[in-house]
């Protein structure tokens, strides 16, 4: 298979990750904090420095919190907020989804916030797995001009979401690109590619790094109490090379 054929992007939580999944060989990457949360919108210095070390394209998560995506008119000003920072900071595309309180998408404040990108393409995100009918969204997406949807087939890993996955590639008929995440790893992805259709795969392809300090203070904990603070879930090259690696050859 040919590398030119697929595109792959990386979910990256750090600069170093974004690095990491530049190395390997990924066409973007997706750069969020708070990946504990299920991604949340990164700092202005971290956008920052990605896009400065960069050569490839940078989408940036614009989410203000973990949980739900109904969100309140003062988290939708924020994301207003955070969407022209992220453009600002030179961010090549927005990724972001809100949904009404019954599982629709949430069709005025996902327009708001395209207007605000002022062109930048836009992904939404797997709010697009909780809505109640994932055809109809579909629908709605491509009529606001949203350029992909981020899903793992309403499943909680994208091999397990391989039915509508495959459905919804033969529905949306090119007018929407479906972009493949959650649980894409170098076991997978090529069964994954075969039995969907799709061509754009999302992952994140993380191994564990240890604390680097000598000193430490197990009985402190500076968030969940069974918090590993002492090793870091960073991308490396290595695996972002074998996803792609597992597809393309």
């Amino acid at each position: 298979m040919n590398n030119g054929t697929y595109t792959f992007e990386v979910c990256a939580n750090s600069v170093a990750s974004c690095l990491a999944a530049q190395e390997g060989g990924a066409h973007r990457v997706e750069l969020c904090a708070g990946i504990p949360e299920g991604g949340t919108t990164p700092s202005y210095g971290e956008i920052t420095m990605a896009r400065r070390l960069l050569h490839i394209r940078l989408h940036v998560i614009i989410r203000p919190r973990g949980g739900d995506f109904l969100y309140s008119p003062i988290e939708v000003e924020t994301m207003l907020e955070d969407i022209r920072m992220a453009r600002r900071a030179g961010a090549d595309g927005l990724v972001f989804g809100c949904l009404r309180e019954n599982g629709d998408i949430d069709i005025e404040t996902t327009r708001r916030l395209i207007d605000a990108a002022e062109g930048t393409p836009v992904t939404f995100h797997r709010a697009f797995d909780h809505c109640r009918d994932p055809y109809r969204a579909l629908d709605e997406l491509a009529s606001l001009g949203v350029t992909r949807i981020l899903t793992s087939g309403q499943q909680p890993t994208a091999p397990q979401g391989t039915p509508l996955l495959h459905d919804l590639q033969a529905y949306a008929a090119g007018r929407i690109i479906l972009l493949a995440g959650c649980g894409v790893n170098e076991t997978n992805i090529r069964q994954l590619a075969q039995d969907t259709g799709i061509r754009e795969f999302h992952f994140s392809a993380r191994e564990k790094v240890k604390s680097l300090m000598t000193f430490t203070n197990p009985e402190v904990t500076m968030g969940a109490k069974d918090a590993d603070e002492y090793s870091r879930d960073v991308t490396t090259a290595r695996r972002v090379r074998a996803t792609i690696e597992a597809l393309c050859k």
